[in-house]
């Protein structure tokens, strides 16, 4: 399989060396990503909730000690006196996953149980946290019913302009995530305040080459599903993004040491970079509007570009198309958000494996692909998009870019350093 190699100007953080282990952040993070597998949790809201765990963990770890500047809720002198930042991570994990996933109650009960169980501090300090965690869940839940996900948007299944997305649905359905663009983001001011330029003139020599290699190369992957290409397209289809992503950060920091602290502010960035990144992409789909590849090569014969000929043969079979517009592309864009934060944390040229909970080898073990470098794994995602036939290369190079100006805003204004706060390893610069 081809891979796109770029290189990215990224200065890694340093950590001590440690000990590797696992602590009520990065457990939970599992725990969240256990919940949603057995729920069937979709793509669109995976992001969102991966945030809202993510943020309450953090405003109630950092509450206790503070070290980074809070994001919604702030520290309390008094009623954080004493407590424990362990015990106060656990109880907001579990308040907002149980209401994310009520039917999974019975299992995240004996969780938290055996997570407070293991904290090694007095019962005093447990119970405050448990205190200090509940109402900063409390209070970030609060927050989350008011971002606007819960809004009925104007319907719309598409229309019948040349060039125009469509519903591939019989009959036509609307469209995912239609409230998206109007929501409310985390970080970033505005959803459309890192909307990319319009797509690709459709009597363009750029649509043209990209309307090409899609129609090539999924005929290729179609037709041998054994290939790299077919595997890799359906690598990155299993799961959902935050899951991928996630795996790779849990994985290098435990592999880097990280402290407990640290690894509530890493992953608080991570979900909240995905989730205004998905905000963002889906305020460019539904501002262009863009023709998925199915219907573009259906109706070649009139885009007026002499370079691109109809197949009415033509079909993709690794998986369904996605029911919203093409461009850019929302996997992508997530990936480009997930990447950049990773990247800045642990290094461009970091090795790491993406591992899917979704697949499973013929031993049982769930399938991996190793990666020698982030930009490695995003040329990875833009042709496991294209060989597939769901999207347009330009949709995929243009949604990483976004979903990387989301990350480095976010990075820059959410969970800093407190000035002359505590130092932590390195992260505090």
């Amino acid at each position: 399989m081809r891979r796109v190699l770029l290189v990215l100007v990224a200065s890694a953080l340093v950590f001590p060396a440690s000990i590797a282990r696992a602590d009520e952040i990065t457990d939970w993070t599992r725990h969240l990503f256990q919940s949603a597998k057995d729920t069937n949790t979709n793509p669109t809201t995976m992001a969102r909730n991966a945030a809202i765990v993510h943020v309450a963990v953090f405003d109630a770890f950092n509450g206790v000690d503070p070290v980074y500047n809070y994001f919604r809720v702030a520290p309390d002198a008094v009623a954080t006196d004493g407590a424990s930042a362990r015990a106060a991570a656990v109880q907001a994990a579990y308040v907002i996953l149980s209401k994310l996933y009520p039917t999974e109650a019975g299992d995240l009960l004996a969780q938290r149980t055996a997570s407070l169980a293991g904290i090694p501090e007095s019962a005093t300090a447990i119970a405050k946290g448990v205190d200090w965690g509940q109402t900063v869940a409390d209070a970030i839940w609060a927050f989350a019913q008011t971002d606007g996900f819960s809004a009925v948007a104007p319907p719309y299944s598409g229309g019948d302009a040349i060039g125009e997305w469509r519903s591939l649905t019989t009959p036509r359905t609307n469209g995912a995530g239609l409230q998206f663009p109007a929501m409310r983001p985390w970080v970033i001011r505005a959803t459309s305040q890192f909307r990319p330029d319009e797509p690709p003139a459709l009597d363009s020599e750029q649509y043209a080459a990209d309307f090409n290699e899609t129609q090539q190369q999924t005929i290729l992957a179609v037709g041998t599903p054994s290939s790299n290409e077919a595997q890799n397209a359906l690598f990155w289809n299993a799961g959902t993004a935050s899951q991928l992503w996630n795996s790779v950060a849990l994985a290098l920091s435990e592999q880097a040491g990280l402290s407990a602290s640290q690894n509530a502010q890493l992953f608080a960035r991570l979900s909240m970079s995905v989730a205004d990144s998905a905000l963002a992409c889906w305020d460019a789909k539904y501002t262009y509007k863009f023709w998925r590849p199915s219907t573009a090569i259906d109706q070649a014969h009139l885009d007026g570009n002499p370079l691109t000929t109809k197949d009415p043969d033509w079909t993709t079979t690794l998986f369904v198309t996605p029911n919203h517009p093409e461009y850019p592309s929302g996997h992508s864009c997530l990936s480009g958000a997930a990447a950049q934060i990773l990247s800045r944390y642990f290094g461009e040229r970091t090795e790491f494996d993406v591992v899917t909970d979704r697949l499973v080898d013929s031993n049982g073990d769930a399938v991996k692909q190793h990666y020698v470098s982030f930009s490695d794994a995003l040329g990875a995602v833009v042709e496991a998009r294209v060989f597939a036939g769901i999207h347009f290369r330009t949709a995929c190079e243009v949604g990483q870019a976004l979903g990387s100006k989301v990350a480095q805003f976010v990075l820059t204004h959410a969970a800093t350093p407190l000035k002359g706060g505590k130092k932590v390893g390195q992260l505090l610069e």
